[in-house]
Formats: structure tokens, sequence, C-alpha cells
């Protein structure tokens, strides 16, 4: 078989893909890319000679590697922030501070590569900016638990958003570093987590005050 034979086979093979076949072709490539190099080490044409077609055709779905990184960004946002949000639906404060923290982990084990492109940079055009974006949706979905919880405690429930974004930004930032370390077990590193979050919380001060002098 010449060379002009396998030409053919390989044009032949393209023709047979569906536009929405080759759509989610070009964003599994650019979930890959995106998650080794992070977005500006990525370019188009590198996307458009993995998916063996050429650059026009990554413009005429997605009008460059900007909009390919947009969706995948917001794909792995829903994912983890709608297992997150699944895992708040516990009947207790604490089943849910545990489901919510290993749902994050079961995320990062098995979606390692979308936590790559979450975690790797940022960049505008994932249009939530940044991990920074995703910690706050996150913490959006804890809010309302905690503004319960230190309702019924006698805590000042104007304070939930900043205690919700101090546990969301534990979870994630130990998930990120979990990641690369991938132990202990993801059941053991959870119950660290909510040993952490938990008892620090069941022990809050009602006025919390520093105990080192100014100036020290």
């Amino acid at each position: 078989m010449g060379a002009a034979d396998s030409e053919q086979r390989v044009r032949v093979r393209r023709k047979r893909m569906t536009g929405e076949e080759r759509r989610r072709q070009l964003l599994e490539i650019g979930r890959e890319l995106f998650a080794e190099r992070g977005f500006d080490a990525t370019s188009v044409e590198e996307i458009a000679a993995r998916a063996g077609v050429s650059k026009p055709v990554v413009y005429e779905h997605f009008g460059g590697k900007e909009g390919i990184y947009a969706v995948v960004v917001d794909q792995e946002m829903r994912t983890l922030v709608g297992m997150v949000s699944e895992a708040l639906t516990a009947d207790s404060a604490r089943n849910k501070i545990e489901k919510a923290a290993l749902a994050l982990l079961r995320y990062v084990e098995e979606n390692t590569v979308g936590f790559r492109v979450l975690t790797r940079d940022s960049h505008v055009a994932s249009g939530t900016g940044s991990f920074a974006g995703l910690i706050n949706d996150i913490a959006s979905q804890v809010e309302y638990i905690m503004v319960d919880e230190f309702a019924e405690r006698g805590y000042d429930p104007g304070l939930a958003p900043m205690y919700a974004q101090a546990l969301v930004g534990m979870w994630a930032l130990t998930g990120q570093w979990w990641l690369e370390v991938r132990k202990p077990k993801r059941e053991v590193v959870a119950a660290h987590l909510v040993n952490l979050a938990w008892n620090g919380l069941s022990s809050l001060e009602s006025k919390p005050r520093l105990r080192t002098r100014r100036g020290r």
C-alpha cells in the first residue's frame, strides 16, 4: 500500500466523524493538553495535530483554544460543584462535612486530568476566572448550612461566609496536595479533614480574640 492510499484512508476516517464527535474529540484533547501544560503553553496547532485535523477545523468548532478552555473548565466546575452539592444533602451537619470532603477527594481521584486543569493556572477564558472561582462556587453551597449552624449555636451568622471560604479552601488545597502524593488513602485524608474541621467548629469561641499583644 502506497503513501497515497494511506492518505486516502485517513481522509475517509475523518469524514466519518460527525460534528458532535469532532467537538468531543477536540475537547478531550484540549483537556489533556491544558492539564499537562497549562493554557498558555498549549497551542491551536498542537490541538489540531493531535486530532489529525487542520487549524481551521478547531477555529470552526470553538473559535480557538480559548473556546475549548472555557468549555473544559465549565464542565469540570459543574462536575465538582455538583458532586459536593449532592453530598451536602446529608441528614446532619457532620455527615454533610464528611460526605463533602469525600466527594472532593473522589473527584480528584477519578477526574485527575480535570482537576489539574482547574488548579494548574488561571485564564480569563475560563469565564469563572481561576481556582479561587471554584472555591467560591463550592463555598456558596456550604455557606447556607453554616448560617443555620451558627444561628443555632448563638454565633454571628454574618460570619458564616468567611468560615465557609476557610473550610472549602482547606479541602481544596489539601486535594491539590493529595493529587501529587496520593497517600494516605482517600478515606484517611477525609477523616483527618473532618477531624480538623468538625472539632474546630464544635469548639468555636463566640467572640474570638488574638492572645498576642499588638506589635509582637
